[in-house]
């Protein structure tokens, strides 16, 4: 066969497999609704829907396409993405968003059959120009094997697999404090630094923090809340973190803000900090997601054990709608490509582990809505600086933040997913060591502390105290209720 003979085919075949591919993209959208369109391998593009197309998702070869087709399977588009081999052109959320459209889909058995064949016919998984397509460059070894030890050394590892990617990729797309959990939106238009500021604060409010109080931050990040805490309330704030990259950060931003006699932080596992009523105030936001459901008993008794009795714990993480971490594509996604061991719970679950903690729970405030706000203030921004991000990163990691956190946004607004800020003190009798209303969380302006903040008991024996005006009743030793003055 001659060069042109084989030229002939080629283009041939190229043809039938676009033809094959068009037929099931009709089919599987003929009633769709939405604007999307679809570019085949041979630069063909076929537009669904009503409309200008929101986003272009480009097949760089038959292969991925037909394995869409075949499975109907999210990872597998997922992967797709992440080595090149497919592309999105324009908004992802509106692609990401056909998930459900596809999942819902029911064919009968001669239109599936005939689904199968057109699927199976797509040809050999050569590009527009008869080569393999060329996968993106990627230096990170993944996808990665989840453990599921949860020891300390397989917690450190995949802490480091998902926190030290690169402190500068972060802080293109975090605000300037680098907080990397939910913001915290007064308004829905407050900028991304604004609801962060918030958050810090009204974490801050919830812990009724006082001057000079102890405050241990499990999981510290990259410090911006113990330096908030220690600027803005006064207190003495200790971080924790199993990541070299935030400790080293943290530590800078300690120095930098001269408060250095106030706030210290330390490479430590939670499981090794020693003491018994150590901390007034303790406060973990985004990390018991990574700690394991077989460890969360031993994770609450440890902020137990080290909160004093008067003390105020303050538990803020993500929560799932199912009970326990079954394997699905998501779960599967999430502990492979983000956060190996990574693992979620029901809020009522979470909860009953707490409780069973000798915790006594005191205010649960469920901020979903607020995740999804953060999530996509994320994702425009990581959009935004992709040439700059390039510089920190490989074309493959990007893609595949650039795709988790455009997947959670959407699990968050479908309530897939919830986030819980959830306050407790240890179970004891006596009053509750916060004020009889929440008043006190919205009455001033962010930064600024109550100068008569709640005080609760902290002796024995129903000792009468004096109270501010604005806490109206106070219980000694369960005989009975009295008028604070």
């Amino acid at each position: 066969m001659d060069m042109n003979t084989s030229g002939i085919t080629q283009s041939q075949t190229m043809i039938h497999s676009v033809e094959k591919a068009k037929e099931i993209v009709r089919r599987v959208f003929h009633a769709y609704s939405g604007s999307l369109a679809v570019r085949f391998w041979n630069g063909e593009t076929v537009e669904l829907g009503a409309g200008s197309p929101r986003a272009t998702v480009i097949f760089r070869a038959p292969g991925p396409f037909r394995e869409l087709a075949l499975f109907r399977d999210p990872l597998r588009f997922a992967e797709a993405y992440f080595h090149g081999l497919v592309d999105v052109e324009g908004n992802l959320f509106s692609v990401l968003e056909q998930k459900e459209h596809l999942q819902s889909l029911s064919f009968s058995a001669p239109e599936s059959f005939s689904l199968l064949a057109a699927a199976l016919l797509l040809g050999n998984g050569l590009d527009e120009r008869g080569n393999p397509p060329v996968e993106v460059r990627r230096s990170k070894e993944w996808p990665v094997r989840p453990s599921r030890k949860h020891s300390q050394a397989a917690d450190r590892k995949a802490i480091a697999f998902h926190y030290d990617v690169s402190n500068d990729f972060y802080g293109l797309w975090l605000d300037g404090q680098m907080v990397y959990s939910c913001a915290y939106f007064e308004n829905a238009d407050d900028s991304l630094d604004e609801a962060q500021r918030n958050k810090l604060d009204y974490l801050c409010r919830k812990l009724r923090l006082r001057q000079s109080e102890r405050l241990l931050d499990i999981g510290c990040g990259w410090g911006a809340l113990i330096c908030w805490a220690a600027k803005h309330y006064g207190v003495q704030a200790h971080g924790i973190t199993l990541s070299r990259n935030q400790y080293e950060y943290a530590r800078t931003k300690i120095r930098e803000q001269g408060l250095e006699k106030q706030v210290t932080v330390e490479l430590r596992d939670y499981r090794n900090v020693a003491g018994e009523a150590v901390y007034d105030k303790i406060v973990s936001v985004g990390m018991f997601e990574h700690v394991g459901l077989k460890n969360l008993p031993l994770y609450f008794r440890t902020a137990h054990r080290l909160l004093k009795p008067d003390g105020l714990f303050l538990n803020h993480g993500i929560t799932h709608d199912e009970e326990g971490w079954r394997k699905s594509h998501a779960t599967t996604f999430i502990n492979r490509y983000v956060f190996p061991d990574g693992e979620l719970d029901t809020a009522s679950n979470v909860q009953r582990v707490m409780e069973r903690s000798q915790f006594e729970i005191l205010d649960v405030e469920a901020l979903r809505p607020h995740y999804a706000l953060t999530l996509r203030h994320w994702v425009s921004r990581l959009e935004q600086r992709r040439e700059k991000a390039l510089q920190y990163v490989d074309e493959a990691t990007y893609r595949i933040w650039r795709l988790y956190m455009t997947a959670c946004a959407l699990e968050f607004e479908s309530g897939g997913a919830g986030v819980y800020q959830i306050l407790a003190s240890r179970r004891q009798p006596g009053a509750a060591a916060v004020a009889l209303t929440r008043r006190d969380l919205y009455d001033r302006p962010c930064g600024q502390p109550r100068s008569d903040a709640f005080r609760p008991p902290t002796k024995s024996g129903g000792t009468p105290y004096s109270y501010p005006e604005s806490t109206v009743l106070q219980i000694h030793n369960l005989s009975g209720i009295r008028h604070g003055t």
